[in-house]
């Protein structure tokens, strides 16, 4: 709850840093947002109506569209079982077969990670680092983020930390209730002495919490991968034309992941799962941004006119011209 808050806390900070002009509609806005709610792929990724970045730099994400925005992404994310098609239950079957696969070895790469940590002062230190500046943490890296964009006057960066905090929003409410469900117990839920399972106990399971007091049946998926992977994404579509911010973007999220299996905060099927819902999440918060600016553009395109008068000029005649109202 408390990182939901500071990130409904940036959002406004972010937000309200956009003058604001006048907007149409609310309602016609979420009405056509809904209507392309079908045409979301969220496995499929399909994007033939993003090009290149131009609706990032001609567009702002003004407040009310940021909440309309936000809650279509909460409601196709928690819908999408329900409108997918042929295509995506087998995208989502070849994801199950490789996530199993890898569940197959989940012990094993624990007792791997926890030995390589234990025997590396390098590991240990750089491990712990990086997963603490995940999750909440995150938050600030944003707001330093949008307040560069705000005094910068950049309004490619704070578009796209505004993107990023949907993401974060939306991805977090997901894998949250994923966890809820799953009720899978984390690696540092056994002893030393006891050999760590990766069991899952359900919605109903006996709930436990940790020396910090933490539910301990809360691993899968691994939340802070999925937080880092969807910002990541973010990042990575909207400087897509400049290749060195999606590598940079993406190695950070998977060390962030890698990081949380030698911390044993997690099983290794945890942090790939979480990978996958952070991509799928920031994939679909860029492509509705780029779906609402295209509406948007196309609706100032049509309040356009050409209109035929005449004028009187500097001289006092009377001329005959076309007027172009934008």
């Amino acid at each position: 709850m408390k990182k939901l808050i500071l990130l409904i806390t940036v959002s406004f900070f972010c937000v309200t840093a956009n003058a604001q002009v006048p907007q149409q509609p609310a309602d016609t806005l979420i009405k056509k947002l809904d209507s392309l709610e079908k045409k979301t792929d969220s496995l499929g990724f399909q994007n033939n109506n993003i090009k290149e970045n131009a609706y990032n730099e001609t567009t702002r994400l003004r407040t009310r569209d940021y909440f309309i925005l936000l809650g279509s992404n909460i409601k196709q994310q928690f819908t999408k079982p329900f409108h997918m098609r042929k295509k995506d239950w087998i995208n989502l079957g070849k994801f199950a077969t490789v996530a199993v696969s890898v569940g197959i070895f989940d012990e094993r790469i624990q007792k791997n990670a926890v030995s390589l940590r234990n025997n590396s002062g390098l590991v240990r230190n750089t491990g712990k680092y990086i997963s603490l500046s995940g999750g909440t943490n995150e938050v600030f890296t944003l707001a330093a983020f949008g307040l560069y964009g705000v005094i910068t006057k950049n309004e490619k960066v704070k578009t796209t930390t505004l993107l990023a905090t949907q993401a974060v929003i939306t991805a977090t409410l997901v894998e949250t209730v994923v966890k809820v469900i799953s009720g899978r117990r984390r690696p540092n839920f056994y002893g030393d002495n006891e050999e760590a399972e990766p069991k899952f106990t359900g919605p109903f399971g006996n709930v436990s919490h940790g020396p910090s007091g933490r539910r301990t049946n809360s691993s899968f998926p691994s939340g802070h991968t999925t937080v880092a992977f969807a910002v990541s994404t973010v990042f990575a579509v909207e400087y897509r034309d400049k290749p060195v911010i999606p590598i940079i973007a993406y190695s950070m999220a998977t060390l962030m992941g890698v990081s949380r299996i030698t911390e044993n905060k997690h099983w290794a099927s945890d942090v790939l799962v979480g990978a996958a819902l952070g991509y799928i999440t920031g994939k679909q918060v860029a492509f509705n941004y780029h779906r609402l600016a295209k509406i948007k553009n196309q609706q100032k395109a049509a309040k356009r006119s050409i209109s035929f008068g005449f004028h009187l000029t500097d001289w006092g005649a009377i001329q005959p011209g076309l007027t172009w109202k934008l």
